[in-house]
Formats: structure tokens, C-alpha cells, sequence
């Protein structure tokens, strides 16, 4: 829980005519933003990838042309959440997600210690990243978008897609390909601005409406707890309230957009509060922003749900959620 001081009076003193203006300024400042990613080598969002793997997923995710460092983080995230010690239940092990019969034949020595290792990041997400490429040469004259063939090749076999002429017509294929590319743009750094979203003033308005509500520990809103939230309980029922289905806890909710810097902040943005402003993992307060350096938040045991104060020495950084970017994420790390 995120250590804050009372914003005071004069901060809750904003009230109503000021939260208003900031709403109606969403839509105004949606209107003239210009969208788009640019060109040149894909750089990685702050924090989004733990420190300990960060080197390894900017070095390994520009192997080959099919692949960004984006892209490779958004895959392991979605396999794994980033636990190096993780088995699912068809038995894919560790960071990567390897079946042992694949790692087998596609597992490398990413370290040089002689051994190849499937629990060991430095050998895995090296592995993971060949292993992509391999496929994107698989698939290499398949018509249609070589990285969504790759990744199609990924999930259901490069010969399907070979087959298929491009991305098969399986569902579970189809949506992993949609998910690991709508997660990229959480990953990657953003290139110029963020466009706004026309569910953020609903979401800023549910908020307010919860001004005043007395904390709690796991608080999701609901009748047998009084209508009382924590953090993340806020914040995921603020979007929830406009049809965005948010993870529960804060560090997943980091990931359901991409990531504006703080002087393109506009309200409805999540803003996100850490001990390690260098691991998305560590995020443990979450709020949502209203304008002029304030936001909606729910902050402690003792406390109610109000306007604070973002600068302060904790501000880990801010997502501009999206419909698609919630969707894309695993509800299972």
C-alpha cells in the first residue's frame, strides 16, 4: 500500500466544477492528438520489463526483423508473467513456456555456460526469441504479415500456416496472435502521443462519486462490504463502469495500455506508484488521474477515497487503458 500524505483542503477543494472541466477537456484534447507509432528500433515502456530481463529481452528481441523487443516481452508476459518457476498444466515450464520435447530441439545455450538450461531466463528467453525467428523463416513466403504468421506458427505449427496461406481459422490461434500484438503496444515505448479514449471521463465520474468512501483492504465496491474499496478495487470498478474489465490487482492493470509520459497525461489515465521504479511487477498503489497533478485514489487503511498529490518520489508511471489492451490481458498472472 502506497505511504501519501493528505492532499488537504485545498485539494479536495477542487470539487466538482474542476473534476467537470477536466472530464469535458478529454474530449477536447482526443480530438487534436495525433496518433501512430514511428519508425526505427522499438524501445521498451518504462519499468514494463522486469530489470533482472530487461538487457536480455532489448538484446534478443531485435534478433531478426520479425521480432522487436516489444513484441518478445508481450509473448513472455503472456506465457508466463514474467515467473521464471512457473508449469502449466500441459507441462510448458519456466519463463518461456518450453514443452520439454521443444526445448529439446530448440532450447540454446543463451549464457555460454555449456548448459541449456529451460529454467534459467538467460538460456530461456534467448530460446524463445530463436525460436520465433526460426518460425518467421518457416513462414517467410506465406502471404500476409510475417510477425502475425510467425506467432500463428508459434501456437498452431508453421505447417498450418503454410497450409492456411497465412493465419488459420483457429480461434485459439487467432486471439493469441491479437493478444500478443495488442499487448506490444504496452511494452514499447510510445512514439509521439497517446490518444485518448472516450471511456475515461466515465470512468473519472464513477470515481468521483466514491469520494469520501472509507478503505478497505481487498474492497471491491460490493454490498456486503459496505461499498468500500482499496486501490486497485477503484480503479478496476471505475472502468468497469464504462465496459473495461480491468485485472484485479495493480501491476496487471499497468499493462492494459500503452504508457503516456507524465507531461502527456490526460484524466482517466491509471497512474501507478512503486518502492522500484524499475519493475512493473513491484507497482503496489494505483489511482486515477483528474488533472492538475491530482488524482482519485484510494489509499489506506484509516483513510478515504480522495484527491492526492502524483509527484511524489514513488510516481512509477501511467497507462492510458484501452478496451483491447484489457482484453489482451492474462487473467491467470
Amino acid at each position: 500500500m502506497r505511504k501519501v500524505w493528505v492532499a488537504g483542503a485545498a485539494a479536495v477543494g477542487l470539487g466538482m466544477s474542476l473534476v467537470m472541466m477536466l472530464v469535458v477537456a478529454v474530449y477536447v484534447v482526443a480530438g487534436n492528438l495525433a496518433g501512430g507509432a514511428g519508425q526505427g528500433s522499438v524501445g521498451l515502456a518504462k519499468g514494463a520489463v522486469p530489470a533482472a530481463y530487461k538487457t536480455l529481452v532489448q538484446q534478443w528481441g531485435n534478433l531478426c526483423s520479425a521480432l522487436n523487443p516489444a513484441l518478445l516481452a508481450a509473448q513472455l508476459y503472456q506465457e508466463s508473467g514474467w515467473d521464471p518457476d512457473v508449469v502449466s498444466a500441459a507441462d510448458a515450464r519456466g519463463i518461456a513456456q518450453f514443452i520439454p520435447s521443444t526445448w529439446a530441439t530448440h532450447g540454446i545455450d543463451g549464457n555460454g555456460d555449456g548448459k541449456r538450461d529451460i529454467w534459467d531466463p538467460d538460456d530461456a528467453i534467448p530460446s524463445a526469441a530463436s525460436y520465433d525467428c526460426e518460425l518467421a523463416q518457416y513462414v517467410k513466403d506465406v502471404p500476409g504479415d510475417v510477425t502475425d504468421n510467425m506467432l500463428a506458427a508459434y501456437n498452431a505449427g508453421a505447417y498450418r500456416v503454410i497450409k492456411a496461406g497465412g493465419v488459420p481459422d483457429i480461434p485459439e490461434t487467432q486471439n493469441y496472435v491479437k493478444t500478443i500484438r495488442t499487448l506490444e503496444k504496452s511494452f514499447a515505448a510510445p512514439v509521439g502521443r497517446v490518444d485518448a479514449t472516450r471511456q475515461a471521463a466515465g470512468a473519472i465520474s464513477f470515481a468521483q462519486g466514491k469520494l469520501g468512501t472509507p478503505y478497505l483492504w481487498g474492497g471491491n465496491g460490493t454490498a456486503d462490504q459496505g461499498g468500500r474499496f482499496d486501490c486497485s478495487g477503484l480503479t478496476k470498478a471505475a472502468y468497469e463502469s464504462v465496459g473495461i474489465t480491468l485485472p484485479r490487482v495493480a501491476n496487471d492493470q499497468y499493462n492494459a495500455g500503452p504508457h503516456p509520459a507524465r507531461d502527456e497525461l490526460l484524466p482517466g489515465d491509471l497512474v501507478f506508484f512503486s518502492d522500484d521504479l524499475t519493475n512493473s511487477r513491484a507497482i503496489r498503489h494505483v489511482g486515477i488521474y483528474v488533472g492538475g497533478g491530482y488524482m482519485i485514489d484510494a489509499p489506506k487503511t484509516g483513510a478515504v477515497i480522495r484527491f492526492d498529490p502524483i509527484d511524489t518520489s514513488d510516481y512509477f508511471g501511467a497507462t492510458r487503458v484501452t478496451e483491447d489492451g484489457a482484453k489482451a490481458l492474462p487473467t491467470d498472472v
